[in-house]
């Protein structure tokens, strides 16, 4: 095991609050132009990236996940992720938490998780394995129903056997019925998994007849997981701290990660970074491959652009490293009591270059195909013009054509230094 005073042994890199903000937006992929050519092979790079897009069916315009790769992938549409998903099967949906769209070159990582998933030192991961396996053993005739009836064959929850439609349990998140809570830990441990969807619907079916052979269904050793992991999450953030990295990817699944971090320090592949003046209460990385490219931004070499950023978009994953990195504070609105919400339900933080400038809360009319900008809110510190409000407009009129409305109707609220440029 590597001791604290092994390794605290070098000065850490001295950067720049900008520059760090600037390494985030480019690893994630939304600085620049979009990325150009086949839209599905640009897809699975950004995918390859970035580790992961967060599920979420939820959808007021389009699905979150939906949203994060029209982001970073010219020509998106979502039947190039369907097609991936589905047919090609070269990207799969993982099990919660969170439900994620991933790469099948990772699936020996989940396979992991799934088969061998240790009990973690927090409590969080081990605390809602216990109680699958619990639930999974009191229910067993229950289990074996629901794994005969899958046998070759796809069904939706409404298609199973004892399925009885009822509410939600006293969560409010979970479904009251017995086999959509089985099915969830089925999923858990990798004995069933989403095969289709029809619409937010999940078709259900076994991992051995859904995934092709080439599928790596292999146990990764612990430390050699653990090292694999902390690198795709510090290299797709950028910069982060230890918490950043527990939380970013697989969350909250690491035994040992402040050892691993310092083994990988002590060879050379991470090295240890402060941002500006700032004395967190944990020490930032970055990764030694992505050293040229810091080196670049701290000359100056940025090429910013605009997006709006979906609840659940990668760059903002963690409420306290978007309050550290951009001076923003977002909760997604479906977190909070409607009295709570003083933004609006499904609100888009708006990132320009390197700062989120605002919040947008958009709502769309299937019925009359209007796009409705229910608010639009500037943080304290956003820049002001005429300029603005048209990038924030050019952006809004280009979700619109992506989300299938032909018109959009800006309501009063919207800041009075972008009104103008919004055209309100």
């Amino acid at each position: 095991m590597w001791a604290w005073a092994d390794w605290m042994t070098n000065d850490p890199r001295r950067i720049s609050l900008q520059t760090a903000r600037r390494l985030a937006v480019t690893k994630q992929h939304l600085a620049g132009g979009l990325r150009k050519g086949s839209a599905k092979n640009d897809l699975h790079s950004v995918l390859r990236e970035i580790v992961y897009v967060q599920v979420d069916p939820f959808s007021t315009v389009v699905p979150t996940h939906i949203l994060a790769l029209w982001n970073r992938v010219e020509g998106f549409h979502a039947v190039d992720l369907d097609r991936l998903l589905w047919r090609e099967k070269r990207v799969f949906e993982t099990p919660p938490e969170p439900v994620s769209i991933a790469l099948a070159e990772d699936y020996p990582l989940y396979y992991t998780l799934m088969k061998r998933t240790p009990v973690d030192p927090s409590g969080w991961w081990g605390g809602r394995r216990s109680r699958a396996l619990l639930w999974l053993e009191t229910h067993e005739e229950l289990r074996g129903s629901i794994l005969q009836q899958l046998e070759g064959a796809e069904l939706t929850l409404n298609q199973f056997e004892g399925h009885v439609k009822t509410g939600r349990r006293e969560d409010g998140w979970t479904s009251g019925s017995d086999v959509a809570v089985t099915l969830q830990y089925l999923h858990l441990f990798g004995d069933v998994m989403v095969v289709g969807r029809e619409g937010s619907e999940k078709r259900w079916g076994r991992p051995e007849d859904f995934l092709p052979g080439w599928f790596e269904r292999k146990l990764v050793p612990e430390s050699e997981f653990e090292r694999a992991c902390a690198q795709r999450a510090l290299r797709a953030m950028g910069t982060a701290t230890r918490s950043d990295i527990y939380y970013y990817f697989p969350r909250g699944r690491y035994v040992d990660l402040r050892n691993t971090l310092a083994a990988l320090e002590k060879e050379g592949a991470i090295q240890r970074v402060q941002i500006g003046d700032q004395a967190p209460k944990e020490m930032g990385y970055v990764h030694s491959a992505d050293l040229p490219l810091l080196d670049s931004l701290e000359r100056d070499w940025w090429v910013p652009r605009l997006s709006l950023l979906g609840p659940f978009d990668n760059l903002i994953q963690g409420r306290q490293r978007t309050n550290r990195l951009f001076g923003f504070d977002y909760v997604h609105g479906n977190y909070l009591p409607a009295a709570k919400r003083k933004y609006g339900l499904y609100v888009l933080p708006i990132l320009r270059g390197d700062r989120i400038i605002g919040r947008l809360d958009p709502r769309l009319d299937r019925t009359t195909r209007t796009l409705t900008i229910n608010s639009v809110h500037a943080e304290p510190s956003a820049p002001n013009g005429r300029g603005v409000g048209e990038e924030i407009a050019e952006s809004v009129s280009r979700l619109a054509k992506f989300s299938g409305a032909e018109r959009v109707v800006y309501t009063s609220k919207v800041p009075r230094a972008w009104k103008a440029g919004l055209g309100t």
